[in-house]
């Protein structure tokens, strides 16, 4: 095999150019054998194999540097640096992660997880190369998507003044920002990547450059010139306009058409963008017709593609996606937005039932916050649908302008608490910590699929700023039989006995309700109580149990600081209160990628951990 040969960077360069397809071929049968085990993004690194390999046939690694936007679509660029073990514990507790990782290779050179961040951390490094008199060629790559979202175009806007060589590769598998408009097009391409015409063209600018009085002037008319041409036949004068060198569009299944492309980009003194155009999922049917089902996909089966273990039980988002329809029927003043994620999100059915209330804004967490508060002050009832690590993008704009005006806007805030797999950058832990510290929000958590629908009713009727938060996973139908009414800042009672009370947020509920079923067995006498509410706490049910209970017991999936725990100890302190605190949480810190059940354990969030704590605190008393 001649994957077999690349044992570290740089090894693809002796692979011979009549090879190229046939190694191309051997990474994606590599790609589909592995992640159908260990699940990942296959999608987004099948339509990525050729321009990786492009990249890295045109670079030298790890002087040179690729910031991967995003990052999802880095497992090609990992086989190329010597990480082909790797595989074997792709997304498992302490093995590679699915992202780059500095920490992980020195041919990574920016952590990233979140969307349309490369071209900011790229010019970074320009900046940082230039000041310490380096020559490396610095490439940031970003996805068609990825320049849905406005830091992309802060970043462009401030590239375009650069007078150094910078290369942005668009990466355009889905939108079409420019159609190739045919013959002249590919032509003038063509012509611009050969070597004469490189050669004439920075002579002639050269010469010009040294003319006295008329040389800069005659640069500037031949330019003129040259970009008026370019636009009747030249996709991408948008970036050109800004002042960024556009190149493209070029095949980007062609490895070495882009390595044409790539040297000359290398050559340009300014900010160079190379427009590549790639097919999501190619190579493997299955994701070639459902790309979206392989962005993210779990393990599956090679002939079909699909799942290896078919969820049987609904999970929240399925139930989220129920109410919104069933509310949408009741009410046509609700309204759904989501940041490029409506099958993510749940909002698919909603959007085929309803098309003129759904609106999907592309990867823009702080426009789409914007926009519903626009749509509330108009009169309208906006969800939006954000997972928890994507919303803190945002969190200037809920303050701004959903808060202070407290207009009615809902957080459907999916993916909350630990989620697994995508590790550090996608762990919903900061949520409760982040939202709480706005006036005018108000948070809640459901114990279970029943409670996510009284709670989406609730918000709606409280006509504030709500947030609700529910995990990733299977819904919780446990304690059915306890469903109190909703009532503003009230927890729910769910076992009263004495000595030691737990008080758990949403997902936590369920936990708890397995740690005092240990702790009855073990002879310890143990009341639960279901918050509810985060913000407000409830201030009264605290005042009672502290009456009754020798020892509280907070559990929340989120980190401590700003947490449900820390508001719990804050109240009972200005109160002075006796009782004794344990707050369960996960710890100030960032959580790798692993399995959830794995993880619990190893934060201490799990019903063996809490018990064994429980039991040593209450000792102590």
């Amino acid at each position: 095999m001649l994957l077999e040969m690349i044992e570290q960077a740089n090894d693809i360069k002796k692979i011979a150019p009549k090879d190229y397809d046939r190694l191309a071929e051997e990474i994606r049968e590599f790609l589909i054998q592995k992640i159908s085990v260990t699940g990942g993004h296959l999608g987004s690194n099948l339509g990525a194999v050729e321009l990786t390999m492009a990249l890295h046939l045109s670079l030298n690694m790890p002087e040179d540097k690729i910031i991967w936007d995003v990052g999802h679509q880095s497992y090609t660029h990992k086989l190329l640096t010597g990480r082909r073990d790797g595989f074997e514990t792709l997304r498992k507790y302490g093995g590679m992660s699915g992202f780059p990782k500095r920490k992980e290779s020195p041919c990574d050179s920016f952590d990233t997880g979140h969307s349309s961040t490369s071209i900011s951390a790229g010019l970074g490094l320009v900046k940082a190369r230039d000041i310490l008199g380096e020559k490396s060629t610095i490439v940031s790559v970003i996805g068609d998507g990825a320049l849905t979202g406005g830091m992309a175009y802060e970043a462009l806007n401030n590239a375009s003044r650069l007078e150094t060589n910078f290369i942005i590769v668009l990466n355009d598998n889905n939108m079409s920002i420019s159609e190739n408009v045919g013959g002249v097009s590919k032509y003038l391409n063509n012509i611009r990547t050969a070597d004469n015409y490189l050669d004439l063209k920075e002579g002639i600018y050269n010469r010009l450059q040294e003319m006295p009085k008329y040389g800069k002037a005659m640069i500037q008319g031949i330019r003129r010139a040259k970009s008026s041409f370019k636009h009747l036949v030249i996709p991408g004068m948008f970036f050109e306009d800004m002042g960024i060198t556009y190149l493209g569009p070029v095949d980007g299944h062609d490895i070495e058409g882009m390595m044409r492309v790539f040297k000359e980009a290398k050559r340009c003194k300014n900010a160079v963008l190379v427009h590549v155009l790639t097919q999501k999922g190619k190579g493997y049917e299955p994701a070639e017709r459902h790309p979206a089902r392989f962005h993210g996909a779990e393990p599956f089966e090679i002939e079909t593609g699909l799942p290896s273990k078919p969820r049987t039980v609904p999970n929240y988002t399925d139930i989220f996606s129920t109410v919104m329809c069933k509310l949408g029927a009741r009410d046509e003043k609700i309204v759904a937005i989501t940041a490029a994620m409506p099958d993510g999100t749940g909002l698919k059915r909603f959007r085929n039932m309803y098309p003129e209330r759904f609106f999907d804004v592309g990867i823009a967490e702080e426009h789409a916050v914007t926009f519903a508060a626009g749509l509330a002050a108009g009169g309208l009832k906006p969800i939006v649908a954000i997972y928890s690590s994507f919303l803190q993008r945002a969190y200037d704009q809920i303050v701004h302008d959903v808060c202070i005006q407290n207009l009615p806007v809902v957080f459907a805030i999916d993916r909350a608490g630990l989620v697994g797999s995508d590790g550090e950058t996608h762990q919903g832990i900061f949520d409760l910590s982040y939202l709480s510290s706005i006036p005018n929000m108000h948070i809640m958590a459901p114990k279970n699929k029943w409670e996510l629908s009284d709670m989406l009713k609730f918000a709606l009727e409280l006509g504030v700023p709500t947030a609700i938060r529910y995990p990733r996973g299977e819904a919780y139908s446990g304690l059915r039989e306890y469903r109190a009414p909703m009532e503003y800042g009230r927890s729910e009672y769910i076992y009263e006995e004495e000595d030691i009370v737990l008080l758990a947020v949403g997902s936590m509920v369920r936990t708890a309700a397995g740690v005092r079923e240990q702790l009855k067995e073990k002879g310890y006498s143990c009341s639960l109580v279901n918050a509810r509410f985060v913000k407000p706490i409830d201030e009264e049910i605290i005042c009672e149990v502290l009456k009754e209970h020798k020892l509280l017991v907070t559990l929340e999936e989120n980190v401590a600081s700003g947490g449900y725990g820390e508001k719990v100890r804050a109240f009972m302190d200005r109160i002075g209160a006796e009782s004794s605190l344990l707050t369960v949480c996960i710890p100030d810190e960032y959580v790798e990628h692993g399995n959830v059940d794995l993880l619990r354990k190893e934060v201490g969030i799990d019903e063996d951990s809490i018990v064994k704590r429980i039991i040593t605190e209450y000792a102590a008393l």
